[in-house]
């Protein structure tokens, strides 16, 4: 699937807006922050590259099953850059945001974009 230019800058705007939320829920540190963003980087690397790969000819508990090893095999690595409870609340987190991002589109399809007030 192509992206327009639009779609893409939106994509970016809201990766910046997960980076920001899972950096105050964090509550990173300096250090924790240079060695936990690393991780992610290639943590998410990984993701899209399992979700590509089983786009098609995969059944949907086959795709929930890659995904859930990637997300496994960085439990480690993420535990080494924070503690193993906040590596395990990265992923919470990450949970948090998807779902307040799907609720924000859901209800933008449903009642158009929402008019921002001039304050």
């Amino acid at each position: 699937m192509a992206f327009s230019q639009g779609q893409q800058r939106g994509g970016e705007r809201v990766e910046a807006l997960k980076i920001a939320y899972i950096t105050k829920k964090l509550n990173l540190t300096t250090d924790e922050a240079q060695k936990f963003w690393p991780v992610y980087n290639q943590y998410m690397a990984d993701l899209k590259k399992t979700r590509q790969e089983t786009r098609e000819n995969f059944d949907e508990l086959e795709k929930d099953e890659k995904v859930l090893a990637v997300r496994k095999k960085y439990l480690g690595d993420f535990s080494k850059a924070l503690s193993p409870a906040r590596a395990n609340e990265f992923y919470k987190y990450e949970k948090e945001f998807y779902a307040f991002v799907a609720k924000e589109l859901q209800e933008r399809r449903q009642n158009g974009p929402r008019q921002r007030q001039n304050r």
